[in-house]
């Protein structure tokens, strides 16, 4: 590993690393790793912004919405980390809202390969491998899973860690020059309203009670709003919260709002589940 200046050592990623292990110890609905993750690199912040007031813009820079496989989120870390040392040495020339576009861009794909590769097949081997052995009243049984299971999840979050950090270092040398970070700051943008827009369509879902007509002629509203422009409702609703977050409604009350209306809409027959 090679480090870009005088400021920060392994040391210093060695304790985000080690704080990296907390990563879903405070998950939260809201923006759930977001806590976690602004306590790994509190450490590395503090001594980049010796200044309170510099300090306190770049913890607020990362309590912002983060959510990863946590064996490799923390080759995102070792990038943000890359990206702030930048940012402290050379404070007019570099963009700090790269460094949230990066952390947005790359959570996504890297969490579809971490929870595949170790919630899919690593955790089922480990798994297989464990009850084997306990089946036949082997100590050896739990022992082996945890082994199996924990020494390349750690081993991947410690180079990865370290890889990240690098990429970041050798990413930022040309980025002046090549006007990279711009190009992907715009791209991550770009990528985080595909995804957002994906979600919305796949994973909120708001359905029409009744139908009009009868027998076999008969058509529930559902099927007549999806004919109008599919998945309306799903888009409607998310532009009204996002309408709402943007006048700062707290996101607990529109949370017990979303409850309230659902439960209301559904007894007088609006709504189905």
């Amino acid at each position: 590993m090679t480090m870009s200046s005088n400021l920060l050592t392994k040391k210093d990623l060695k304790g985000v690393f080690l704080r990296s292990l907390t990563l879903e110890a405070s998950w939260n609905y809201e923006r759930q790793q977001n806590l976690a993750y602004s306590y790994a690199m509190n450490k590395v912040l503090a001594k980049l912004y010796p200044a309170g007031e510099e300090r306190k813009r770049a913890l607020q820079r990362h309590m912002v919405f983060f959510n990863c496989s946590p064996p490799l989120a923390t080759f995102i870390m070792g990038i943000n980390t890359a990206m702030e040392e930048k940012n402290a040495e050379d404070p007019d020339n570099f963009d700090p809202d790269s460094i949230n576009n990066v952390k947005a861009a790359l959570m996504g794909p890297l969490s579809g390969i971490g929870d595949s590769f170790f919630w899919g097949t690593l955790r089922i081997l480990a798994t297989g491998l464990g009850t084997s052995f306990a089946l036949q009243g082997n100590i050896l049984g739990p022992i082996l899973f945890l082994l199996v299971y924990n020494v390349p999840a750690f081993a991947i979050r410690w180079f990865g860690l370290f890889k990240g950090y690098d990429l970041g270092v050798d990413m930022l040398k040309n980025a002046e020059s090549t006007g990279f970070i711009a190009k992907f700051s715009y791209g991550a943008s770009i990528l985080g309203l595909m995804v957002i827009g994906g979600m919305t369509s796949s994973m909120v879902t708001v359905n029409l009670a009744g139908s009009i007509g009868q027998g076999n002629e008969a058509q529930t509203w559902n099927s007549i709003v999806n004919g109008i422009l599919p998945n309306m409702l799903p888009l409607g609703c998310v532009m009204l919260i996002y309408w709402l977050l943007k006048k700062k409604v707290s996101t607990v009350v529109i949370l017990i709002g979303i409850f309230v209306l659902s439960i209301v809409m559904s007894y007088f027959g609006i709504l189905k589940v």
